[in-house]
């Protein structure tokens, strides 16, 4: 399926040897899981050229047991994009970065912070903190069947683990196994009695102790995540020497405030920052094809509901398309006449 050009095409970096992959890292989107998909990243193309875009967090054995086009599957339009995947058994995650290598990845990284009940009842995501030996041991695998680099995104701690201790040794043991390039989620997680979504927000951020990491560990590159809403946050965590920061939440719920203008700030791109209604307008032919397809517009405007974040005619941008796209036979119509919501209010 043809989905279409972004307003930033980008080559895989492979293709691109002035192109790599830490300068993508200086601001990338976090995985979400339910958010983060082919569409939503096509729709955060059109912002940034530069940013590193995350898949949803696919488990190892999903992708050995399932479809891999229907599971990795995205467009090279969207790139630079990284492959996020769950699992705690070598063997597997061996197998599963060998199917992965069919598609045009240009980083796999392993999940070692997400706190839910279904992935600690398959023994990965966060509560793997405390198994850094097997973590090792998983990386060491993954590198082995990649041809990209193998990254880890990871809590402080979990639980009654002490940061300050754990931290610096998980780095130590899981950078030995040849990681080279850490995203921190700069709290703890707390496996027992908090939710998920609690966990995303009550235990205390530390940046400062994320920070100490990059000056006790020189050869590594830490991205930071957790909590940050604005560029001028990154930019500020960027300037006190972290190599990346990653945001979440805010980059899906306000993308123009977040990656508008960031190929400019923090990529020091000589390019125009990009107009949320250009944005728009770039997504249309892509949604036409997807829908020729079969496809339903809701799967993808569900994602570009927070487009104009702010401004006037945001709230009749997404009423208008939270109560038609789900129509049978809803098409770029609908889209263009939420976009004349938005654009008759800046005329006026």
């Amino acid at each position: 399926m043809d989905y279409g050009q972004p307003i930033h095409p980008v080559h895989p970096i492979k293709d691109r040897p002035d192109m790599h992959l830490s300068h993508h890292a200086r601001l990338s989107v976090a995985p979400m899981m339910d958010w983060t998909d082919r569409h939503c990243r096509m729709f955060h193309r059109q912002f940034s050229r530069h940013a590193l875009l995350y898949t949803e967090m696919v488990t190892a054995q999903a992708i050995v047991h399932g479809e891999p086009e229907r599971l990795l599957g995205f467009s090279p339009a969207e790139g630079p994009v990284a492959l996020q995947i769950g699992g705690s058994e070598p063997e597997v995650l061996f197998r599963a970065c060998q199917i992965a290598r069919d598609f045009p990845y240009v980083e796999v990284n392993l999940n070692v912070g997400c706190p839910s009940d279904r992935v600690q009842s398959g023994a990965f995501g966060a509560c793997l903190m405390r198994e850094p030996a097997l973590v090792a041991e998983c990386v060491a695998a993954m590198r082995e069947a990649c041809e990209v680099p193998v990254t880890v995104k990871c809590r402080i701690g979990v639980d009654e683990q002490d940061p300050h201790e754990v931290l610096p040794e998980f780095l130590a043991r899981v950078g030995a196994a040849g990681v080279e390039h850490f995203i921190i989620h700069a709290r703890k997680a707390w496996l027992q009695g908090l939710s998920p979504k609690e966990n995303r927000d009550i235990p205390p951020l530390d940046y400062d102790l994320v920070l100490s990491m990059t000056g006790l560990f020189i050869g590594l590159s830490i991205s930071l995540n957790g909590g940050i809403t604005s560029l001028d946050e990154a930019e500020a965590h960027l300037d006190r020497g972290v190599q990346g920061v990653m945001i979440g939440r805010a980059a899906y719920h306000e993308p123009a405030n977040i990656l508008a203008s960031a190929d400019r700030r923090i990529f020091g791109a000589d390019t125009p920052d990009v107009l949320a209604e250009d944005a728009v307008g770039a997504m249309l032919p892509y949604i036409d094809d997807y829908l020729t397809a079969g496809g339903r517009l809701h799967t993808i405007t569900r994602h570009m509901l927070g487009a104009f974040a702010g401004r006037p005619g945001a709230r009749a941008w997404r009423r208008t398309l939270s109560e038609g796209a789900t129509a049978p036979g809803a098409g770029t119509a609908l889209v263009e006449a939420a976009l004349a919501e938005v654009t008759s209010r800046i005329a006026a």
